[in-house]
């Protein structure tokens, strides 16, 4: 398999916010080539810790004129603002766009789940449960949904050129931050 090197692709991250006094967060969305060029930028706005952030996103990427280029959509993380938990395989389905979920180390699913739970926020584990254990990838662990775990580990590869993490993702990580605080502090 030979993935082409400029491949069309978004990268989506959530802004830094405070979950006791922000009930909306920024998510950006950075249009790269690869791993080396990008293209453009979207950003939408999700409810900390809400039940939007799939149909949020799922508008975001249709509505972009990059949109008919796009090969595949990476996620930092399967829930942004908080538990706004991403239904990965349903914005697959709305997009036609296969999706990668990237992060950084495994998640604790039990503690999570045991957290949902005390948070009245149960129904939100079925999602996490539909989209598969993370699997390792290199230095992370991804979650994928509309692309096998080997094209998907080919993306992550193609597009990580600054460190393990694919370099879309770190980009809208860096600008989500520099909004917020008015200068990124370059930890991404």
């Amino acid at each position: 398999m030979s993935m082409k090197r400029e491949i069309r692709v978004l990268g989506i991250d959530d802004s830094p916010f405070d979950k006791f006094s922000n009930r909306f967060v920024t998510v950006i969305g950075a249009f790269f080539r690869g791993g080396s060029h990008m293209d453009g930028l979207v950003s939408t706005r999700i409810a900390v810790d809400g039940n939007n952030a799939t149909k949020k996103l799922s508008e975001m990427i249709n509505s972009s004129r990059f949109k008919a280029q796009l090969k595949c959509v990476m996620i930092d993380g399967i829930n942004m603002g908080g538990f706004n938990v991403i239904d990965i395989h349903k914005l697959n389905r709305s997009t036609k766009v296969p999706v990668i979920v990237v992060v950084r180390r495994r998640p604790d699913l039990p503690n999570i789940k045991r957290i949902l739970t005390r948070l009245g926020m149960s129904r939100k584990i079925a999602l996490l449960d539909k989209a598969g254990p993370p699997l390792k990838c290199g230095k992370i662990f991804i979650q994928f949904a509309g692309i096998s775990f080997e094209e998907a580990s080919e993306i992550v590869k193609l597009t990580a050129t600054h460190s393990y993490l694919p370099e879309p993702i770190r980009v809208a990580h860096l600008i989500g931050a520099g909004l917020v605080f008015g200068e990124s502090k370059g930890n991404a």
